[in-house]
């Protein structure tokens, strides 16, 4: 191990903060470099900033030109500028740098408190920033990201047979869709940024009225989120199977086969057309998604199965619908409540209404990412077809040393492959070694000790686990009450243990975990903010959610029964089983 890793980028004198919240749970650990090289730097970073700019909170004066202050890479682990971030807060008179933490990075006791620079405050931008914020409280639709959704299916949909394709054309097509990246992942930043909003102002409302409460509320059930879709995809197919007898016990034997089995049983047919539909729409998502190298749906089915299994075991009366319809149905409850609270005082009533549109982003935000990933998706399966014939042939030693590539080298290895065979064992071996490492949660100051002193993940030492009574607070991310057992999930691949009704706790929630929210009663995470993915979701589906409860992982014992308090934030130790 070294000072370094050869995509690190340096740290900002400028911008000197960063941070793995919002970061470390949606890219792998650590990160491919032919997924930075290709898909970020150059790419969806340029995108970060181009998004920014166009919100108004920057200007391109604000960043370096080489390594544009949006996110970072260091020791090969992704990480987002905190302190750039933050010009959001300081600069938009309508949002705080205290909100923008809590609905970014949630509680976190490490996140460092903010102080001033001289060329922070920039008053000129406030226009362009209040045109952002008056589009964001009156968009009751998008129409632009209907259009890259559509760009998106017609990229997966042109797609064919990639085992046709000559490395030439593999290698044109990934250069095709860089540039979508670029301008997917600004539209991304612009409905991240917006989303933030809504739950700021109604705030606001809350503290107006009384009730702290209303954001989560009234930010549920807002439908049409397409991170959800999966869920109810899965849900479908559950139910088929649920009622069918044969179909059920094909499912019972095990999921080794389960698929090479249904094509003799009656049923079974029309099953695998559901699935190969649901695989061919959702296959682009899975766990580290925006890693151009991590597993998808698609290339490794494993989850959506294993999730789909569980689910089947869920009674009728738990659909996604009927959960939505009544998070849904409580949303126009305390919508009514809350605008007879604000009769007589019009700038809270205004605030209230503008509130509600704004609420908006978070489907909008969900959208985005979807799209982009799909486009992701793409450029993944068509270097997984290079490293495959490449590997068939012996000029690489695996597959999936094609993504230890540089984005750079990308056409000296089309023209001699061989060549880089020795090379990229070489890489493999310390991307490897790098997993073993615990990164930084914060750098703070741009103080980053060197690679070699990161400590070993074996060597931090765990957190003992809490005693009956004992609670631990997290950000209130859904709202409700729920008993149940606690299921630690470390990751997506190992579900089996879920149970219907059980709290799952996870160390952190992309989209790609939804699935296995359809078994869940609640969901706790270590990590997140109050809009991120699961918890958008978790409102979607009607499930309480807790998230920023740090170290909920190790803290709360496996199989214990505990109450999760979603409209408080709270998680309590019932019962150890």
């Amino acid at each position: 191990m070294t000072d370094g890793y050869l995509t690190d980028w340096p740290i900002s004198k400028r911008f000197p903060h960063y941070t793995r919240a919002n970061a470390g749970e949606v890219m792998g650990d650590p990160v491919s470099p032919l997924g930075w090289t290709y898909g970020w730097d150059g790419a969806m970073v340029l995108g970060m900033r181009d998004g920014w700019i166009r919100g108004g909170t920057h200007e391109l004066s604000d960043f370096d030109p080489d390594h544009p202050e949006t996110f970072g890479m260091f020791g090969g682990y992704f990480y987002l500028n905190l302190s750039s971030c933050r010009l959001q807060g300081v600069r938009n008179p309508g949002v705080t740098v205290e909100q923008l933490d809590m609905a970014f990075f949630g509680a976190h006791p490490d996140v460092p408190a903010y102080v001033a620079h001289p060329d922070d405050e920039k008053p000129h931008l406030v226009e362009k920033i209040a045109a952002n914020t008056a589009w964001v409280m009156s968009a009751s639709s998008w129409p632009e990201i209907d259009t890259d959704k559509s760009a998106a299916a017609a990229l997966r949909e042109a797609r064919g047979d990639l085992t046709k394709y000559a490395d030439a054309e593999l290698l044109a097509r990934v250069r095709s869709i860089r540039p979508m990246l670029h301008h997917l992942f600004e539209q991304h930043v612009i409905s991240g940024s917006s989303a933030a909003v809504a739950p700021g102002i109604l705030a606001v409302v809350g503290e107006g009225v009384g009730d702290p409460t209303i954001p989560m509320k009234l930010l549920a059930g807002v439908g049409d989120v397409d991170s959800a879709l999966p869920s109810h995809a899965l849900w479908a197919m559950s139910r088929v199977i649920r009622s069918d007898a044969a179909l059920t016990a094909a499912f019972d034997e095990g999921l080794d086969g389960v698929l090479d089995r249904l094509k003799a049983i009656s049923g079974g047919p029309a099953l695998l057309a559901d699935w190969a539909a649901f695989i061919d729409e959702f296959g682009s998502r899975g766990s580290n998604e925006w890693d151009i190298n991590a597993e998808s749906w698609e290339s490794s089915p494993t989850v959506p199965l294993a999730a789909l299994d569980r689910v089947r075991f869920q009674t009728d009366d738990e659909s996604p619908e009927a959960r939505h319809d009544v998070v849904a149905s409580q949303r126009l409850a305390v919508t009514t409540e809350v605008r007879a609270k604000v009769v007589g005082n019009d700038e809270l009533s205004a605030m209230f209404e503008a509130a509600l549109i704004a609420a908006n982003m978070m489907a909008y935000r969900e959208r985005t990412k979807t799209t982009i990933v799909k486009v992701i998706h793409e450029a993944r399966m068509a270097f997984r077809e290079l490293g495959r014939r490449h590997a068939e042939a012996g000029n690489i030693a695996n597959a999936e040393h094609v993504f230890m590539l540089l984005n750079s080298e990308l056409d000296d290895f089309v023209r001699d492959p061989s060549a880089f065979r020795e090379l990229l064992v070489q890489r493999m071996a310390t991307h490897e070694s790098l997993a073993d490492i615990e990164p930084p949660f914060i750098i703070r100051d741009g103080q980053l000790p060197a690679l070699r002193d990161w400590p070993r993940r074996t060597e931090v030492a765990a957190k003992p686990a809490m005693g009956v009574g004992a609670h631990i607070v997290g950000v209130s991310g859904s709202p409700g009450v729920v008993r149940g057992t606690a299921k630690i999930v470390l990751d997506t691949y190992d579900p089996t243990a879920l149970e219907p009704g059980d709290v799952l706790v996870a160390p952190h929630t992309d989209p790609s975990w939804t699935p296995l929210f359809m078994t869940a009663g609640a969901v706790v995470v270590d990590v997140g903010g109050q809009i991120s993915h699961a918890v958008i979701v978790c409102r979607e589906l009607g499930l309480p959610c807790i998230v920023s409860a740090t170290g909920a992982t190790q803290l709360i014992p496996h199989g214990a029964t505990v109450e999760v308090d979603g409209d408080t934030g709270v998680v309590t130790i019932i019962d150890l089983g």
